[in-house]
């Protein structure tokens, strides 16, 4: 599967961890369950879902440490609540949520998937199936004759601006989608746009959901291609656009849980593992926009088509050191992969990632890195096609790479 097609159907956490899985099988990853005893042996290929919206995949190699590339499997979307249906005189509508923090006139006038996970009735009990719904649905906006001052600045109201128009007649949702006896769901509307090139030379890549799914495609998309020594990782969380507070999010135990199973399978030991291992926290970065370049930092302005970002901040909202950004600055010059550097204006609030909320399950040296984006939330996003190639061509390096950690240095071997 390439990348537009993995963008292109992953509308949800839930699809693109299916999707994730459908690519690791074909690529001879086997599967593994947290119920279940693990045999892992050197050379072996494996992974392990949580919730149906997470996975950490991971190739054994000789030596102990681990070489990490974590990321986002979630998107901003709008969430339907239970009890959807709402009739507005002869219109249907669904009763909605936010789902992080999108831009949310973007998604006005746009089709609309719903796509998710909806929980059944079975003999025996409940089962969880995904679904994606056969129909799109759209938002439409009020004309301007009834807003006449709505381009002088528009706020949404998400309770009111916020509901799908989805028929004259009415169904629930999950009769819509064909599970009439569903119980449960976790069901969102998420922007269903063929990703497509744009610029005079076609020289950027535009779709929904490019935060994250690039960095979730690109770390799958390496670890299956490279070869190297140590512990290679492919970490993809859920509910980051939240908060990462969940069991299937970052802030869990699931990845000190696989990574402490791993050690105790190959018989060595966690926390020395742990002390020697590097770890990547991959989401995209804030390029400088043609319209607004007053935005940016002064001295740190990096552009689409620039090179792989990396991201540093003095409150550590973003995890990187000077000591990781060096390994990672030396091991993509040696691979022929440019990075630049992204700060916040000194005036502005910054976002985060969830390389901090991973460390504090498990400490190792961590770096903050990321694709150059413009639209960050919106429903359509762009990058640069380059940077792509480039951040793929680095992610082998990095898992190709053989090192060794100390105190405040980091030796390189040759490669095998």
């Amino acid at each position: 599967m390439d990348l537009q097609t993995y963008l292109a159907r992953s509308y949800t956490a839930y699809q693109a961890t299916e999707h994730a899985e459908a690519m690791l099988r074909e690529n001879g990853f086997e599967a593994l369950r947290e119920n279940e005893s693990w045999h892992i042996v050197v050379n072996g290929k494996y992974y392990v879902k949580r919730g149906g919206s997470s996975l950490i995949a991971f190739r054994v190699g000789s030596r102990p440490y681990f070489k990490i590339v974590s990321s986002h499997t979630d998107s901003p979307a709008i969430k339907l609540k239970e009890n959807a249906e709402m009739q507005s005189g002869i219109y249907v509508k669904w009763n909605t949520e936010r789902y992080g923090g999108g831009i949310w006139y973007s998604f006005f006038d746009r089709p609309l998937r719903v796509a998710g996970q909806v929980v059944c009735e079975t003999e025996d009990g409940v089962e969880a199936h995904n679904a994606v719904s056969s129909y799109v649905v759209t938002i439409p906006s009020l004309a301007i004759h009834m807003n006449r001052t709505v381009n002088d600045g528009f706020a949404v109201n998400p309770q009111n601006d916020l509901l799908p128009l989805v028929g004259l007649k009415g169904k629930s949702v999950a009769e819509s989608l064909g599970y009439p006896n569903a119980i449960a769901y976790d069901l969102f509307l998420a922007p269903d746009e063929l990703p497509f090139m744009s610029g005079i030379n076609g020289e950027f890549l535009c779709s929904p959901r490019l935060d994250n799914l690039t960095s979730a495609y690109s770390s799958l998309a390496a670890l299956c291609e490279g070869e190297g020594e140590g512990i290679c990782v492919a970490a993809l969380f859920d509910h980051e656009e939240v908060g990462s507070r969940t069991r299937q999010g970052a802030g869990s135990d699931f990845l000190v849980s696989v990574l402490g199973r791993v050690c105790a399978a190959l018989q060595i030991d966690a926390e020395k593992t742990y002390a020697g291992s590097f770890a990547i926290s991959l989401d995209n970065a804030h390029a400088v926009h043609p319209n607004h370049p007053e935005k940016c930092d002064p001295t740190n302005r990096p552009v689409t088509g620039g090179g792989v970002v990396i991201k540093a901040h003095a409150n550590k909202a973003y995890t990187t050191e000077a000591l990781s950004a060096a390994v990672i600055r030396s091991i993509f010059k040696k691979a022929g992969v440019l990075c630049q550097t992204f700060y916040n204006r000194s005036d502005m609030a910054s976002g985060s990632t969830l390389g901090a909320i991973s460390l504090s399950q498990v400490g190792m040296l961590t770096v903050d890195m990321g694709l150059a984006q413009l639209a960050m939330h919106s429903a359509v996003e762009c990058v640069a096609k380059s940077d792509l190639d480039a951040l793929q061509k680095g992610l082998v390096a990095f898992y190709s790479a053989d090192f060794e950690l100390g105190e405040n240095s980091v030796a390189f071997r040759e490669s095998k």
